[in-house]
């Protein structure tokens, strides 16, 4: 057998920026070097991992400098759980770098030449600030480098937590958690207690064996409280015993719900929620309109942030009450909803067909009567003759995932030739990808950056495009 191969080590690196996915970023002899988890003004030793074309990927061995801007850490899982990479860097300085990120994907890929990239809006609560986790259980916790390193044997503890980014099957078990109010650690530990007290099995994703799959809490800003249990079997007996426990422990508990989910993997978007007790829904109110938030509904993490998004999106629209509007991507309907009193009306387009039945509903509870919701294929589903039924859109409103938009869909909305378009994305990248291609067309006239995931590298941008003159 061939010896593996020895990567290089670099010595004192200086850590000066902070680049792609948020790791930092460094450079020796004209080479580019990204490395996780640092602040720019650190010095370290980094071990190279992978060389690429144009750059290299390294970790840490040795620290001889910490930047003066280093923070504390909040959380006992800062460095191994993959959720809150930037808890090390003051809040004021991830904004910058957020901000930064903006400007640099729309120099780069969208290929505007000066950017106008207004102040980033800033989350006003940092932490407790998400209304949804997801915890996995299972069988056999990822182990940290110390623990190893030590004597002691770990091999058949439990996990309950989450998974270590990049590796499917490994849980890192969670004992704090700082982006959810409570009762979300509660209820998590009181699920771990009453699982090992009555030896209920945690799940085993390689040889799909175990009782107790995943664990979803979510909560809206009145205090309620939606719990899902995902077991891998249906065993009735131990099944209600634990909900039975949850219901008799946390009163604020206002909808539990159960899925037995017995494939290879964890989506849920192909089960249907089982309610043991109490509504099948939250409700959340923002800006007095209700939102009817279900199992699966996709709602904004951040309930705080989401007006502040919402707001900015009406603000860019500039409605006067006369115009159609299209909401691209609607999901449960919530911009469509949130717009629909300026508008003559709005036409809400989404993939998932339950959301779109949320979305009628969300109409419905708050007396709109203007929207029409349809689900389908976007790219398949808007072409022209979609236009001539429904009305060519005055203005677009898209929020695509991740991905951004395919470029038929982009090629439609040109071919629509609204007056302006309000493009809300998750991904700069991408969103400026799709800026550049509808270039030719739309000037890119307001830019807004807003934090919706703090101690994360992710931004949500809002961007207006308005239609040239000619």
């Amino acid at each position: 057998m061939g010896r593996k191969k020895e990567f290089p080590v670099l010595e004192k690196v200086r850590i000066t920026d902070i680049g792609s996915e948020g790791n930092a970023l460094g450079r020796i002899e004209n080479q580019v070097i990204f490395v996780p988890m640092l602040v720019p003004g650190d010095i370290v030793d980094v071990r190279i991992r992978k060389k690429r074309k144009k750059y290299l990927e390294g970790s840490v061995i040795r620290f001889h400098e910490y930047s003066s801007d280093r923070i504390k850490p909040v959380c006992i899982h800062f460095g191994v759980c993959g959720g809150c990479k930037w808890q090390h860097l003051p809040y004021e300085l991830q904004l910058r770098y957020k901000e930064k990120q903006v400007s640099d994907n729309l120099v780069r890929i969208g290929r505007l030449t000066d950017p106008q990239v207004s102040p980033i809006i800033g989350s006003q609560a940092v932490y407790k600030y998400r209304n949804k986790l997801e915890f996995t259980f299972s069988d056999k916790r990822w182990l940290t480098s110390e623990e190893i390193r030590s004597d002691n044997d770990y091999e058949k503890e439990d996990a309950l937590g989450f998974h270590i980014p990049g590796l499917f099957d490994k849980v890192l078990d969670i004992r704090e958690c700082h982006l959810q109010p409570e009762p979300s650690n509660a209820i998590r530990e009181t699920v771990r207690r009453y699982a090992h007290r009555k030896g209920l099995q945690f799940f085993n994703l390689r040889q799909q064996s175990g009782f107790l799959r995943n664990l979803i809490i979510r909560n809206n800003s009145a205090g309620d409280v939606m719990v899902i249990v995902i077991f891998f079997l249906d065993e009735k007996e131990r099944r209600e015993g634990l909900l039975d426990y949850i219901v008799s422990e946390f009163p604020q508990v206002s909808s539990l719900f159960y899925v037995v989910n017995t494939k290879k993997n964890d989506s849920l978007a192909d089960q249907e929620p089982v309610l043991y007790k109490g509504n099948d829904h939250l409700v959340e109110d923002i800006d007095g309109f209700k939102f009817r938030i279900g199992p699966k509904s996709f709602y904004q993490t951040n309930t705080g942030q989401a007006l502040v998004l919402y707001r900015k999106v009406l603000e860019f629209a500039q409605l006067t009450g006369k115009e159609t509007v299209y909401d691209l991507y609607t999901g449960t309907g919530t911009i469509a909803n949130y717009l629909a009193s300026r508008s003559a009306r709005v036409i809400g387009i989404e993939y998932i067909p339950e959301a779109v039945r949320d979305a009628e509903m969300n109409s419905e509870m708050n007396g709109i009567g203007n929207t029409r919701f349809f689900a389908g294929d976007m790219k398949k589903l808007l072409n022209n003759t979609f236009f001539e039924i429904n009305g060519k859109p005055d203005i677009i409103i898209t929020d695509p995932p991740r991905a951004g938009m395919h470029e038929d869909v982009v090629r439609s909305i040109a071919g629509a030739s609204p007056s302006r378009i309000v493009y809300v994305s998750c991904n700069p990248a991408t969103q400026a990808r799709d800026i550049q291609l509808l270039s030719e067309k739309y000037n890119t006239a307001l830019i807004q950056p807003v934090d919706m995931f703090p101690h994360t590298h992710h931004v949500e941008n809002v961007v207006l495009l308005e239609r040239k003159s000619g």
